[in-house]
């Protein structure tokens, strides 16, 4: 079964990309963040005569995550299952696809280092955690894939010697990641790279992408079952060359169940 996890960064604007990756790249689930439509605007008809079926969590101009599969969806949860209020945003869509319990999450930004919204990320990384712990088993399948706006480690960002202060860097951020992970859940990619260097976001401006100046920050994160099935793991860069791309790409990994 392939997995890939995409943030899409507007689907209106990126739907006919996303329907040229699927016809060659044919994954069984796709994650979809930052679709910016409302539940109301979802093309889930436009999928279905794809062979997929969808669900979709949004909320108009801002955030929405979604779910396409071709091997079922089951148990549909949008939002967290923590037992607190709901989040303000449409952050996180999770259901069961094929025997493994999927999650697509978009992570807040932070957009300043101690920014009130850097703070509400850190918070928001504990619920995925604490949504984690009320809703599945961590020695049953678990696939948590998304944009997470944090490198983990220095390997994941192109300058990792700059001294300015800024989010998806700071220690607090990646503590906050190895914390979601220590619940039961390891980096797919890096059970298959240690390289430094490779990356799925490039920004828009000054040829970021052609000069490899990049961050590695959509992650796929599997449980036990999950990772040993994996057979490999892979950064699509090629969808982010040609017309209207989205700064991120696609990253996908064959689990065999």
């Amino acid at each position: 079964m392939r997995i890939a996890t995409w943030n899409v960064n507007s689907l209106n604007a990126r739907l006919e990309r996303v329907d040229e990756w699927l016809d060659y790249a044919e994954p069984d689930v796709l994650l979809l963040q930052e679709t910016k439509m409302s539940d109301e605007q979802f093309p889930h008809l436009h999928f279905e005569a794809q062979g997929y079926a969808s669900i979709h969590h949004g909320e108009g101009r801002w955030n929405g995550v979604a779910i396409l599969s071709t091997v079922g969806i089951e148990d549909p949860i949008a939002g967290f299952a923590d037992g607190r209020e709901p989040d303000p945003d449409a952050r996180i869509i999770s259901a069961r696809c094929g025997g493994v319990t999927v999650s697509s999450v978009y992570v807040p930004n932070g957009r300043a280092v101690d920014h009130d919204h850097y703070h509400y990320k850190l918070d928001w990384l504990g619920r995925l955690r604490a949504h984690l712990e009320a809703t599945c088993d961590p020695a049953a399948p678990v696939l948590v894939g998304g944009d997470f706006n944090v490198c983990p480690d220095d390997r994941d960002v192109w300058d990792p010697d700059n001294p300015e202060p800024r989010t998806h860097v700071t220690e607090r951020e990646r503590a906050a990641i190895r914390d979601v992970c220590d619940w039961g859940l390891r980096d797919i990619f890096r059970e298959h790279y240690d390289d430094a260097g490779l990356y799925s976001w490039w920004d828009y401006r000054d040829g970021a992408f052609y000069k490899r100046h990049g961050l590695r920050i959509d992650l796929l994160l599997g449980t036990e079952p999950v990772v040993a099935a994996a057979q490999f793991c892979l950064i699509d860069r090629n969808a982010r060359k040609g017309t209207k791309p989205s700064d991120h790409t696609p990253v996908f990994a064959d689990i065999a169940v």
